[in-house]
């Protein structure tokens, strides 16, 4: 059966993944963050440290409160801050899209999706674990898969290659424009716009 988009779900929380540590900053593992940081600019909620293993803060975003998180458990243990805040604040899985890299997105593509599985990444599967559920939304940023036989799991701790500088921004820029886009007209209407196969 064909998944229906519902332009009604209210996005409440937005959660960039990345793992804290100025040695990180800037790796392929960051995007979420590096967006989320774009957010926090925008909206300036009051960022604190507080209560969970996170960063997080509220602002009036796109005409409603939102909450903005980055997990400071490292990536792989991101569902222990997430779960954790989203229960105590009472926001639904479903209301929450969370900002993460994807290897099997080429170098720039964005994907928004209502929900789904894994898919390797290890954030969204500790979130599922946490969160007991994988029907929440998520905003995909595409880094590709290594061309020089690196091990992934050095790939995604490192900048994106030179010659990807560029594409690399310029997909930050569109992430942080369509995550505005699903605060302020919905998901389906984000995913018309962004989840483009050019």
């Amino acid at each position: 059966m064909g998944d229906v988009c519902r332009n009604d779900v209210q996005i409440l929380a937005v959660i960039g993944l990345g793992n804290p540590g100025k040695e990180y900053s800037g790796s392929r593992h960051n995007a979420g963050f590096e967006v989320l940081d774009r957010l926090i600019d925008r909206y300036c909620p009051s960022m604190i440290e507080r209560k969970f293993r996170a960063s997080w803060g509220f602002a009036v975003a796109e005409g409603r409160k939102v909450l903005f998180v980055k997990p400071l458990t490292y990536m792989n243990r991101s569902g222990e801050a997430v779960g954790e805040i989203i229960k105590y604040f009472g926001i639904s899985p479903a209301n929450v899209i969370v900002v993460h890299d994807d290897l099997d997105l080429p170098i720039a593509r964005l994907r928004i999706a209502q929900r789904g599985g894994a898919g390797g990444h290890r954030g969204i599967r500790s979130i599922m674990d946490h969160v007991d559920t994988s029907d929440f939304p998520r905003l995909k940023m595409g880094i590709g898969r290594p061309k020089h036989g690196e091990p992934v799991e050095d790939f995604v701790l490192l900048p994106p290659y030179p010659e990807d500088r560029q594409a690399w921004k310029d997909m930050i820029s569109q992430a942080e424009e369509a995550l505005r886009s699903v605060l302020a007209t919905g998901l389906c209407d984000a995913m018309n716009r962004f989840n483009r196969r050019d």
